[in-house]
């Protein structure tokens, strides 16, 4: 546990340091009480400056940090100046600490085994179907066998209610997809059939055979980031267990409570 947040659990190597804030450690209230770090969600300002500067206080030097347009775009910082528009960043010298906010989208911290590159991505479906995974394994430029993936806080699979047209962007690059999908009832035939088929096994294992299109499907964002991760060939992946929109306690969800804060998912080398 740091002062601030959590600590990932992975075996980065001892140069690799990382930290995960959750709601709690800072000064914002009402809903967004209280470490909120996001300066765009309607927040007191004074406040998002203060819950800033409590986090600067316990890193080593300012976060880069990034404004996220859920693309797959990756900054670099070691040389970023500003705030650019980018969904991920990668550095490579010490003390350049890369930085992504969530509320229910994912984080995803990474690393090389020799710890001489770090980055931080932030997928939301939209970054993740649109390739920010397979971005930032490229700009770190090392082997994906020798890399090291911590999943953070993320809106989980019981609650991840999603549309087809979700289902069929992440089919449309690789059909295994299917696996991080499941029916969510109610269910509308698209032929005539016996109705109770309905309330059959939500994983489309129905006893009559007929036919159904789901209406909304409950998605695996952890799975489906897991998936694009095997695809490039890392295996080393760790974390994807912390539901930001079942914890209410410990994680602001945008998906729960609509007006909310900003977790901040932080990696550099010192």
């Amino acid at each position: 546990m740091n002062e601030i947040g959590i600590a990932p659990d992975w075996p980065a190597p001892a140069n690799v340091r990382t930290l995960q804030t959750t709601r709690d450690g800072g000064v914002s209230a009402g809903p967004y009480a209280s470490l909120n770090l996001g300066d765009h969600v309607g927040d007191d300002q004074v406040a998002v400056v203060r819950n800033r500067a409590l986090l600067r206080a316990t890193l080593p030097a300012d976060p880069v940090w990034l404004k996220q347009v859920h693309g797959n775009f990756v900054a670099d910082a070691d040389r970023t100046a500003g705030v650019p528009d980018a969904d991920a960043s990668v550095a490579r010298k010490a003390g350049a600490i890369c930085a992504v906010m969530t509320a229910d989208c994912l984080p995803l911290l990474l690393c090389d085994e020799a710890g001489t590159v770090v980055a931080a991505a932030h997928a939301g479906w939209r970054g993740l179907a649109g390739g920010v995974v397979e971005a930032t394994v490229k700009a770190m430029n090392a082997a994906p066998e020798r890399l090291l993936v911590w999943l953070g806080p993320a809106i989980g699979p019981q609650a991840f209610e999603v549309g087809d047209e979700v289902r069929q962007a992440f089919m449309a690059h690789d059909t295994a997809a299917a696996k991080a999908f499941v029916p969510r009832l109610p269910l509308t035939p698209h032929s005539s059939y016996d109705l109770s088929c309905a309330s059959a096994h939500r994983k489309s294992e129905y006893p009559c055979g007929a036919p159904l299109t789901p209406q909304k499907w409950l998605a695996d964002i952890y799975l489906l980031a897991r998936q694009r991760l095997a695809l490039l060939g890392v295996k080393q992946v760790y974390g994807g267990g912390l539901c930001t929109y079942t914890d209410a306690e410990r994680f602001y969800s945008y998906r729960r409570d609509q007006a909310t804060g900003r977790m901040a998912s932080l990696i550099w080398l010192a």
